[in-house]
C-alpha cells in the first residue's frame, strides 16, 4: 500500500454521533420526487436514508485533487489514486427516526490487494454499526475499490464487472434522471466533493470518463425507493447492492424490480444502452412475523 518509509497503517475505530433532521429528509424526498409528504419528526426513515447522517467533515486543506479526503487517516494509504464505491450489504434491525440522535461505530474491517484485468486494485471493506436512541438499528458493510489512473471507464467497468442479470420480466419500472442538476444536488446533500459527479472538465479530461458519473449511492437509494413504492408497509430487513459498470449523465437510468418470492426482491438499474449499472436484492420481513 503506502510508501515503504511511512509508518505502518493500522485501522482505528471511529465513533460519531449525529441527527438526521426533518430538513435533510425533506430535501432528499424532493430530490427523489418521492410520493406523499416527507418524513417528519419521529417518523421512521426509508431504507438507506441513514446516509443523510455522518457526512464527511474533512477540512478543505485535507482534500485531494479529486475532492476526496486524502488517504492515510481513517482509510488506508494506497499508491492507487482512483476510488470507487463498489457496493454494500445492509442489515436493518430497527428504525432510525427523523430528529433522533444516531450513534455510529466504524472500522476498516479488511484491506485486500489484487491484480485484475484493469491492473492493480485495492479492495477496502468498512463496517458500520448504527444505533438510534440507544437501540441497535443498522449494520452496514461498504466496499470501496482503489485503482490506477489510466483508462478510467474501461478500468472501472473491469473492476466492477460480474454476471449480468436476466433483463426480462420486470414488473416494477421507473426512470431516474441523470441530469447535472440532480447529480449536483445529491453531491451537495451528501457533502460528496468527488469531482467526477459535478466537474465535467475534471471527469472527462483528468479521469477519462465520457461524462459526469452518476453516484453509486444515488443509484442504490433510487432502487430502494422503487422497492418501497411496491411493497406497501412490508419492512425491508436487508439490502445488498453491487455496482456493475459506471453510469453517466445524459439518458435517464431505467430502474427495474420484481418480487422473486414472497419475501425477496430483485432490482436493477440500466443505462441508455440497456446495460446494468447496479444490481440489488432486498429481503422483506415475513408477513407472519
Amino acid at each position: 500500500m503506502g510508501s515503504a518509509d511511512a509508518p505502518p497503517w493500522e485501522p482505528v475505530p471511529e465513533e460519531l454521533d449525529d441527527v438526521i433532521t426533518a430538513t435533510a429528509a425533506a430535501a432528499l424526498h424532493g430530490l427523489l420526487d418521492a410520493d406523499g409528504p416527507p418524513p417528519g419528526t419521529r417518523d421512521p426513515l426509508p431504507p438507506l436514508w441513514h446516509w443523510l447522517a455522518f457526512l464527511p467533515a474533512a477540512p478543505q486543506r485535507d482534500l485531494g485533487a479529486d475532492g476526496h479526503p486524502r488517504q492515510g487517516g481513517f482509510l488506508p494509504p494506497t499508491r492507487l489514486p482512483r476510488r470507487m464505491f463498489a457496493g454494500g450489504r445492509i442489515e436493518i434491525s430497527g428504525a432510525v427516526t427523523v430528529d433522533e440522535r444516531v450513534h455510529r461505530s466504524s472500522l476498516v474491517s479488511s484491506v485486500t490487494e489484487k491484480s485484475g484485468r484493469s491492473g492493480d486494485l485495492v479492495f477496502v471493506e468498512i463496517t458500520h454499526g448504527l444505533s438510534a436512541g440507544g437501540r441497535p438499528a443498522i449494520t452496514e458493510v461498504q466496499d470501496l475499490v482503489y485503482r490506477g489512473g489510466g483508462g478510467a471507464a474501461a478500468a472501472a467497468q473491469a473492476a466492477l464487472s460480474g454476471s449480468a442479470p436476466d433483463l426480462d420480466g420486470w414488473a416494477w419500472r421507473r426512470e431516474l434522471s441523470t441530469d447535472p442538476t440532480l447529480l449536483f444536488r445529491f453531491s451537495a446533500l451528501t457533502y460528496n466533493a468527488h469531482r467526477i459527479h459535478y466537474d465535467r472538465a475534471y471527469a472527462t479530461g483528468v479521469e477519462g470518463y465520457p461524462g459526469l458519473v452518476v453516484h453509486g449511492p444515488l443509484q442504490a437509494v433510487a432502487l430502494a425507493e422503487l422497492c418501497r413504492r411496491h411493497v406497501g408497509d412490508r419492512q425491508v430487513v436487508s439490502f445488498v447492492f453491487r455496482a456493475r459498470r459506471p453510469a453517466f449523465d445524459g439518458a435517464p437510468l431505467r430502474l427495474r424490480g420484481r418480487l422473486i418470492d414472497d419475501d425477496h426482491v430483485e432490482l436493477v438499474a440500466l443505462d441508455g444502452a440497456g446495460q446494468p449499472t447496479m444490481t440489488a436484492q432486498a429481503a422483506l420481513r415475513p408477513e407472519s412475523s
